[in-house]
């Protein structure tokens, strides 16, 4: 650094090390310049000089790739170091980085009560205590470990919880079965033949729209039913087939009898009055057998399940759903029997109990099926990413050398729920023998193949046989997505509460059960004498 004073005196120059000049200039009246001013002057700038140089250097040794060549700059890179801060540019320091990989254990942080509770008890700690950036990683490390065991725990709990509660009989549900089965027995009113003798022909006729609907919930049933009946542009055009199990079939033929649906005809029927299940070996009861013993020594129960500290909560729940009953269920398997059930009709529109009819649905007989078997919504295409982005990879295990031969993880996914399914085109493939051949294998494998319900083999089973149609038809996920608005799920032909928040429980979404409850009668002596309410 240069210092050249012109012979005038009134400019100063002064050229740093790279040769780049700052003009300071000093306005001073000729004659009446002091050389003790000018002294006082020039030892003033040098030192400010010196001062600057430093502070530049030190920016340089700090490794800033961009050390400055002006006044100007020096100017900005000064401001926070003469207020006393340091205004860090570049990334979060490596000090902090090295503590923060460094794994922290359970037990390390179990009994202490020195690990702040929340950002403000952190905040407060860190500025009492004055950390450096090691202490400061340090202490936020514990807190987010600590608050990330608190969560998970309290995740899984709330997992249980569900799972207790969907999988159980509400009281409601049992008094309601209980009444009517009492009704059954002392009301002929209550025993009446559905349909009555003079529409049976209906049954087989293929002029009607057939709906089936398999379930051993009286209430979800009722509702249902209510739901198509209520929104058919021509009800007296519907036949609905209930079957039921054998412990179920006398309360809901009370039920049905006690409520009819007319002009729609309505046939309550048990299992065990199909001739087809009720003689020789079923492959659908066999590999229920089958199921249940292999998932019985597999699962270990939801105790050992949740006692897992190593899984992540979103498989422990998948695993807990696996425990309900409802996948064992014979109601379940039935619908892969449906052209055996009913060897004379030759197409079906397949209802689950869980669902809500908005519209007529009789459209859904002028789908060109294309010669396919199954149609239905697919479940990877949607503005919900949460319940639309279901692909063969979620729900089959591509790990397995088996499921990744024959499979394209990337296939979309459809949904069961309400399905049109061309029992004529079904009859010409081997769709039902395929589904029995993947369960078995996958009971062979200790469930490795998939480890949740009847879609998966579905899947497999339909492979190649699924016709596409219209998402308005099938709205899915109102028994897990929440966020789903009501505008939206109203607006939809058919509402699924698929999940573990079913609208007859108490854990049902608050906003999202006027769907489903508006189809109950609060008056019926029935519902008011079980204490079921609509809402």
């Amino acid at each position: 650094m240069q210092l050249h004073i012109s012979p005038s005196l009134r400019h100063v120059t002064v050229v740093t090390g790279k040769g780049l000049r700052e003009f300071i200039k000093v306005k001073v009246g000729s004659r009446r310049f002091s050389y003790q001013m000018m002294f006082y002057s020039l030892l003033f700038f040098t030192f400010l000089l010196r001062f600057v140089f430093v502070l530049s250097t030190v920016d340089t040794i700090d490794g800033d790739p961009s050390p400055c060549s002006s006044l100007a700059c020096l100017g900005k890179r000064l401001k926070p170091k003469l207020l006393g801060r340091r205004v860090e540019t570049g990334n979060v320091p490596e000090a902090m980085y090295q503590v923060l990989e460094q794994p922290l254990s359970e037990q390390e942080l179990k009994g202490r009560s020195d690990i702040p509770q929340t950002l403000q008890d952190f905040m407060s700690e860190v500025k009492r205590s004055k950390s450096d950036a090691r202490e400061f990683a340090q202490k936020l490390k514990e807190m987010v470990t600590l608050m990330e065991q608190r969560t998970r725990t309290a995740k899984i709990q709330e997992y249980l919880y569900r799972h207790v509660a969907s999988s159980s009989i509400p009281k409601q549900l049992h008094c309601l079965a209980l009444k009517l089965a009492h009704e059954h027995s002392i009301n002929a009113a209550a025993r009446l033949q559905l349909p009555e003798a003079e529409l049976v022909p209906t049954l087989v006729d293929n002029n009607y729209f057939h709906f089936v609907l398999a379930s051993d919930n009286i209430l979800a049933a009722s509702v249902v039913a209510k739901s198509l009946v209520q929104n058919s542009l021509r009800p007296h055009k519907i036949v609905l087939h209930i079957i039921t199990d054998r412990k179920t079939y006398f309360p809901m033929q009370a039920w049905f009898s006690l409520h009819p649906l007319s002009p729609a005809i309505i046939e309550v029927k048990a299992l065990h009055h199909f001739d087809w299940l009720s003689k020789g070996k079923v492959p659908v009861l066999e590999a229920m057998e089958k199921d249940q013993r292999v998932r019985s020594q597999f699962r270990g129960g939801s105790s050992v399940i949740v006692a897992n500290n190593d899984e992540n909560p979103v498989v422990v729940a998948a695993k807990l759903q696996a425990l309900s009953p409802k996948y064992n269920s014979l109601m379940n398997h039935i619908r892969i029997h449906l052209p055996e059930l009913f060897p004379s009709l030759n197409k079906v529109v397949f209802l689950d109990d869980d669902i809500v009819i908005q519209t007529d649905l009789s459209p859904l007989w002028d789908i060109d099926m294309d010669g396919k078997v199954n149609g239905a919504v697919e479940t990877c295409r949607g503005e919900d990413k949460f319940v639309m982005s279901k692909k063969f990879k979620s729900y089959l295990n591509f790990s397995n050398p088996i499921i990744a031969r024959h499979f394209d993880p990337e296939e979309c996914a459809w949904a069961y729920g309400m399905n049109v399914f061309d029992l004529d085109a079904w009859r010409k493939t081997n769709i039902s023998s395929t589904y029995y051949h993947w369960l078995d294998e996958n009971l062979k494998s200790d469930l490795s193949l998939w480890q949740l319900g009847t879609l998966p083999p579905g899947l497999i089973a339909f492979h190649g046989h699924v016709q596409t149609i219209d998402p308005f038809w099938h709205m899915l996920g109102l028994g897990y997505q929440e966020t789903t608005s009501f505008a939206d799920a109203e607006s939809a032909a058919v509402v699924h509460f698929n999940g573990r928040a079913k609208p007859w429980l108490d854990i049902a979404f608050p906003h999202l059960r006027p769907l489903w409850a508006k189809y109950l009668d609060s008056s019926d002596r029935f519902i008011k004498s079980c204490h079921i309410r609509a809402s």
